[in-house]
């Protein structure tokens, strides 16, 4: 450094070259990368400078493993073109720009590719490149007229194909650009590039037909979405009000996904990928806007469903057709898309309804119910190609794992188990993953002991599916069914039993209840004319007493000669004193009569009653 020894050397460089003297360029070639090595940034300020970094690139051609020197030097000149899609008016941002390009090229195509030892050799390189991008963003980010006229070209119907083309690849290499920002940058970039109105400029660029601007397009729509889903949506659900479904972006790009011209549909499964992000419930913001998911859903649903299930609806549009002709068949043969580049398609699509089926419960339940999706979907179960087949299966299995009895009366009402049961039956002996598949179905329904499914492919398939013996899953259904229908019988039969046996004890009771109220009948009247009996006693005996007061002797007489069945007992008793006592009999009697534990209380009460007021109850005891 102090010695301005790479200035130095760089001339003795020239000199040799000049000379063409192979030993010295050789010597330093490997000096320049010695040099490099060393990691140090201070010196790459210095070999990268405008004035040195051609001639480090020529020292970096001569590698003595080559006979023949590599031509960097030519490339970087004359190649490689600097193309100004607006042209750049500050020459400190050129020359930034310039600088970082040819250390890209030195890292990545002169220096060998570092093996896992030397990965940390050239980290300040590294770092270099990173903090040239981060100020180039920053420099472009801060021009405002430049950004501003690049969107105004960019969205110009009068702009040539051949600019846009260049506009939406600087677009594209600026945002890739950006991922070197931090976060907190990062964010304030994307906000500026929303502001200048990049998503309606993509809009315009992703539904044109070149296809190196659709797929450039789509590469930004990626950072925009990875960026900030909830940003894309905004805007999407602002759009209605003003365009027709056709040109909604998220349409535009349903439809650029339905139409990649590419056979493995690299771009559609891109595209796929970022539908899936901005339809994810997960990253929907609850804090911020608590109406974004139930907004959003109801938009897509509304507005961009149809499109994304248009190509499956179209290719299972013969299924009703081929159920009227052949009625009488056991396997419906409707026309299946057979080449390989729809059946992708179809597959992609099919995955995506089957996110939407685990995460959009409500919407998604009504659309399938609605079109009668499932139907049209399990048409593809006679696909030749098995992954599409596999496909199908999958979205049912996902809607039969919700244990949803909507879905469930769903899927009884309209028989969709046959498809998938002769597809198992069509299969065959065949060992392989659609048998494992939909036995597993089967499986899952036996395990969780799903009753309205287990009772409808035990009545209906039963018969087709006994056969099946190298797994027990069909016997475990109908082991299932069958003790399902005794845990019925038996609940019936317990029931009926019951409402008999309740009869018959209220029948005993009301019987019981009659014996008793025959038995306290008789025992009331029995003791009604102990009582009457008694008291007639007891009335004669006081008249005797109050006579005896005059005669003794005739007392005696009177009382002796009418004596009752109650006296009886005591007839050995001649005193006045005993016969006094015989009225204690029946209130004896009458105690006893109340102690007598009846089943009803009214009873009780009707003895208490009778012990206060006997003369008033007595016509109705008598009765």
């Amino acid at each position: 450094m102090s010695e301005g020894y790479i200035k130095k050397l760089l001339g003795l460089f020239r000199v040799c070259e000049d000379l063409d003297n192979r030993e010295g360029l050789h010597h330093l070639y490997e000096i320049v990368r010695g040099v490099l090595f060393l990691n140090k940034a201070a010196l790459f300020e210095v070999m990268f400078s405008d004035d040195c970094i051609m001639d480090v690139v020529g020292c970096l051609e001569y590698d003595p493993a080559l006979v023949q020197p590599k031509r960097h030097r030519e490339f970087l000149t004359k190649t490689a073109k600097f193309k100004e899609v607006i042209p750049i008016t500050d020459s400190e941002l050129r020359q930034k720009i310039h600088q970082t390009y040819r250390v890209q090229y030195i890292q990545d195509i002169i220096l060998p590719t570092p093996s896992v030892f030397e990965e940390n050799f050239l980290s300040t390189l590294t770092s270099f490149i990173f903090f040239n991008k981060v100020e180039i963003v920053s420099m472009l980010q801060e021009d405002e007229k430049f950004l501003t006229e690049v969107f105004a070209q960019l969205t110009d119907e009068a702009t040539e194909d051949s600019k846009r083309r260049e506009l939406v690849n600087f677009v594209k290499e600026f945002c890739a650009f950006s991922q070197t920002l931090q976060p907190q940058n990062r964010d304030a970039f994307f906000k500026t590039l929303a502001n200048l109105g990049i998503l309606p400029a993509l809009e315009i660029v992703m539904g044109m037909d070149d296809l190196q601007v659709r797929a450039a397009a789509t590469d930004i729509f990626s950072y925009l979405v990875e960026f900030s889903p909830s940003m894309v949506r905004e805007f999407v659900m602002q759009e209605p009000q003003q365009t027709d479904d056709d040109v909604l972006l998220i349409n535009v790009v349903i439809k650029q996904m339905i139409c990649d011209s590419d056979p493995e549909l690299g771009g559609a499964v891109q595209l796929m990928g970022l539908l899936r992000t901005l339809i994810d419930p997960e990253n929907m913001l609850a804090s911020t806007n608590k109406t974004e998911k139930t907004e959003f859903l109801s938009f897509f649903y509304k507005y961009c469903m149809h499109v994304l299930t248009a190509p499956l609806l179209a290719n299972t549009a013969h299924d009703k057709n081929a159920k009227d002709v052949q009625e009488g068949s056991t396997k419906i043969n409707p026309v299946c898309p057979d080449n390989f580049q729809t059946a992708q398609l179809l597959a992609l699509i099919l995955e995506l309804l089957t996110f939407c089926v685990e995460h959009h419960t409500y919407h998604i339940k009504t659309y399938i119910m609605n079109k009668d999706l499932l139907r049209r979907v399990l048409v593809l179960m006679n696909s030749k190609h098995t992954f599409l087949a596999l496909c199908a299966l999958r979205f049912m299995r996902r809607i039969i794992g919700l244990k949803d009895e909507y879905y469930n009366r769903y899927i009884i009402k309209g028989n969709l188990f046959e498809p998938v049961i002769n597809a198992l039956l069509d299969n065959g002996t065949r060992y392989n993953l659609l048998n494992s598949a939909i036995i597993e179905l089967f499986e899952f329904i036996k395990v969780e002991d799903i009753k309205s499914l287990i009772a409808h492919i035990v009545d209906n398939f039963y018969k087709a599916l006994e056969s099946i013996e190298y797994v027990q899953t069909f016997k475990g259904l109908k082991g299932r069914y069958e003790q399902e229908k005794d845990r019925q019988s038996q609940r019936l039969n317990r029931y009926r039993r019951d409402a008999r046996s309740v009869d018959e004890d209220e029948e005993l009771w009301f019987n019981d209840d009659d014996d008793d109220d025959d038995s306290e009948a008789v025992e009331k009247s029995r003791m009604e004319d102990d009582f009457s009996d008694s008291y007639s006693k007891y009335m004669e005996a006081k008249k005797g007493a109050a006579n005896g007061a005059n005669g003794a002797n005739n007392g005696k007489a009177a009382v002796i000669p009418p004596a009752s069945p109650a006296a009886t007992p005591n007839n050995s008793s001649t005193s006045s004193v005993k016969t006094v006592a015989l009225p204690a009999t029946p209130v004896v009697k009458t105690a006893l009569v109340g102690l007598v534990d009846y089943p009803d209380d009214e009873d009780e009460e009707e003895e208490d009653e009778e012990e206060e007021q006997a003369p008033r109850k007595r016509p109705r005891l008598s009765s």
